[in-house]
């Protein structure tokens, strides 16, 4: 008799979480790192209230999700920073979805919206990501050829930028991250986690629309510039 390995039990069962359209459609828009109401993303997913409260429980179960409630409202969140860079992986390794023909304009532009930058539950993607991440390297701040690690010189540029970088988490300072628009790794981890809040705390970015596109404001551009050289069209 074959002795059922346990770990290949709760593979299977993290893996059933996944393997549902609705689950997986709240598992990506929570990737902005927000905390959603369960009717926010019951009409983001296109199902009713109560079939979302159902795949919610299991999610929290299974210990993804985590939830709060404030009077009437139940909200939840990405769990932690892990689940976040499973389900960036997974999004990774499909790809963007097959480009279609925007019924409206709207959808038009929040597509591009997306694609020009946008957040990765707490780190920055898209054209942006690419951007500054880029620059950080050929800059010699940070390194890639050996897997993401910043070096003496960039770990120097966060504080000279006024960048605080927490050193006491276990989570990897520096982490690739593979843009599923751009087909490259972009800036995670403890530095790219930083560098966004920072960007939006300090108004280099703000957020855009409902969903996780940010765009970078001229004093952010010129910023931006003076501090990693990029051109202002290479942010835009």
């Amino acid at each position: 008799m074959t002795t059922r390995n346990p770990q290949a039990r709760r593979l299977a069962r993290l893996a059933a979480l996944v393997a549902d359209e609705t689950r997986a459609a709240c598992l990506l828009a929570l990737l902005d790192g927000r905390a959603w109401t369960a009717g926010e993303l019951a009409r983001h997913a296109g199902v009713a209230a109560s079939t979302l409260s159902e795949h919610l429980g299991k999610l929290v179960a299974g210990g993804m999700l985590t939830e709060e409630r404030q009077g009437r409202h139940r909200y939840v969140r990405l769990a932690d920073a892990r689940v976040a860079q499973l389900v960036e992986d997974l999004a990774a390794q499909v790809g963007p979805a097959a480009p279609q023909r925007p019924r409206n304009l709207r959808e038009s532009s929040a597509g591009s919206a997306m694609a020009r930058g946008r957040t990765c539950y707490d780190h920055l993607a898209g054209r942006l990501g690419i951007a500054l991440t880029d620059a950080l390297t050929s800059r010699g701040l940070l390194r890639q050829d050996t897997g993401f690690a910043l070096t003496d010189a960039g770990i120097g540029w966060f504080d000279v930028a006024g960048i605080s970088l927490d050193r006491s988490t276990r989570r990897p300072l520096a982490r690739g991250c593979l843009d599923w628009t751009e087909r490259r790794p972009h800036l995670a981890g403890v530095a790219g986690a930083a560098l966004c809040r920072h960007a939006l705390e300090a108004g280099w970015c703000v957020r855009i629309g409902s969903e996780r596109a940010v765009r970078v404001t001229p004093s952010g551009a010129r910023t931006l510039g003076e501090l990693l050289g990029i051109e202002a069209g290479a942010l835009r």
